[in-house]
């Protein structure tokens, strides 16, 4: 598919004059990013305690298990939905939809499920909400990727996974271990409602962008046309689809790891749990800041490029380090701490796709951070998966192996995803500028 070139696109040749420019923040979205952090500050409250708390009311552990799986199988289906719902009706309306599911379901799984202790209304409430946090995260990311300059889009995009993370769980755990203690476990689930709501209303009400009021798809683009090609893409655009996959191996290991590496760290090497959950703080604390890092090297040296050699190769290279590091050094700490921090820097080498997935498709940007959006979820299935089925086998190096292996396939499928080349004016093949929310963006490092 052609690119055509936008006679507009030559603005972004023009240097950023607002500070927030220059450090990759879209001025026009600024109130946004805040937003997202504020609100995902809400949502990770509950991750460090809930199972426990829920345990202490009288819910069985597999009943809990049972109770988070269907909130991630209906945040999956949610966060495939973002992009398709943003080409249909914007993705302001796609965040003002997540914030009112996250808060209404909230206050019926607090006010009644939680004081009768029913597991059914427990179940259906926890689960519904799920639908909520990746309709207004996910949303805005399609808004960050649909207004922002191609040129820096990775930064853009950087900044995002900086406050999607910095909320959810370094910022919301911190937040729980410090209101718990005061206020009780019950009364830190409704500060989090008011944390939710508050992130909401900031970016809603603050940020005035026009675009995002907008549907994204082409004129003329029937609903159930724009939903079912949200699938559709993956296999209509072989590089959409691959870039689904390659978003699947990007944190299958992240989820695997927490399945076995607790044990591992504390019954094998000799970690205090104490020690072990430092150090996974550290390991996402580094991650928080190389999102930033990764997201300007992608800007300058190429978003294809970041991502096969800094994601892929990188998080090969240090999946190994951190079994093979750990094994030599013991329950050396200051060892391990690196160790995780590497793992941690790497795994955000793969922030540039967020930039490179809907630049793949410029005419349906929201369709393909669907697809984006759809192999993130299948990644919190794969990994704990392949860890059930290998780690009997073939023990932790052998999954360690695996995952390593999966990440070099990662970064040979990264060079598949090449951007279409741009058309200029007049020459065969183009065509007149399509509408604001399908202009392909053409300035960028991969060119």
């Amino acid at each position: 598919m052609a690119v055509v070139m936008d006679p507009s696109s030559s603005a972004e040749d023009t240097p950023p004059k607002h500070w927030l420019d220059r450090i990759g923040i879209p001025r026009a979205l600024a109130w946004g990013f805040l937003g997202v952090l504020v609100f995902m500050i809400g949502d990770g409250v509950e991750a460090g305690y809930l199972s426990p708390y829920l345990m202490d009311q009288g819910v069985s552990r597999e009943r809990v298990a049972l109770l988070f799986g269907v909130y991630g199988v209906t945040a999956s289906v949610a966060a495939w939905c973002s992009g398709a719902l943003s080409d249909l009706w914007g993705p302001r309306r796609v965040m003002l939809l997540g914030l009112g599911v996250w808060g209404v379901f909230q206050v019926v799984f607090l006010a009644f499920a939680v004081p009768t202790g029913g597991y059914w209304p427990l179940l259906v409430s926890y689960g519904l909400r799920g639908f909520g946090y990746p309709l207004f995260a996910y949303g805005f990311l399609v808004w960050v990727t649909a207004v922002t300059p191609r040129r820096r889009l990775g930064s853009a995009v950087g900044w995002f996974w900086f406050a999607f993370t910095g909320g959810l769980p370094t910022l919301g755990s911190l937040v729980a271990s410090l209101a718990v203690p005061r206020i009780g476990a019950y009364g830190t689930l409704w500060l989090a409602l008011g944390l939710v709501l508050a992130g909401g209303l900031i970016a809603l009400l603050l940020v005035r962008e026009p675009l995002g009021a907008r549907r994204l798809a082409p004129a003329g683009e029937r609903p159930v046309a724009t939903l079912l090609g949200s699938l559709a893409i993956v296999w209509r655009n072989p590089r959409i689809g691959t870039g689904a996959v390659v978003r699947a191996i990007n944190t299958a290991p992240q989820f695997g790891f927490l399945v076995f590496l607790p044990v591992f760290f504390t019954e094998t090497l000799g970690f205090t749990l104490s020690e072990w959950l430092q150090l996974l703080s550290a390991m996402f604390a580094t991650n928080i800041f190389f999102n930033l890092v990764f997201g300007v090297v992608g800007d300058r040296i190429g978003w294809q490029r970041t991502v096969a050699w800094c994601g892929g190769v990188g998080c090969a290279a240090t999946t190994l380090l951190l079994y093979y590091g750990t094994r030599w050094g013991g329950d050396d700490y200051a060892l391990a701490m690196v160790l995780v921090g590497l793992f941690g820097a790497t795994l955000a080498g793969y922030v540039p796709l967020s930039a490179l997935m809907p630049s793949l498709d410029p005419a349906h940007k929201g369709q393909a951070m669907s697809a984006l959006n759809l192999g993130a979820g299948a990644s919190a299935f794969l990994g704990p998966a392949l860890v059930g089925v290998f780690l009997g086998p073939l023990g932790v190096q052998g999954v360690m192996w695996i995952f390593a292996g999966l990440y070099l396939a990662s970064a040979v499928m990264t060079l598949f995803l090449r951007l279409p080349e741009p058309v200029a004016a007049g020459a065969p093949g183009y065509s007149s500028p399509p509408g604001p929310a399908s202009r392909a963006r053409n300035e960028s490092p991969e060119a």
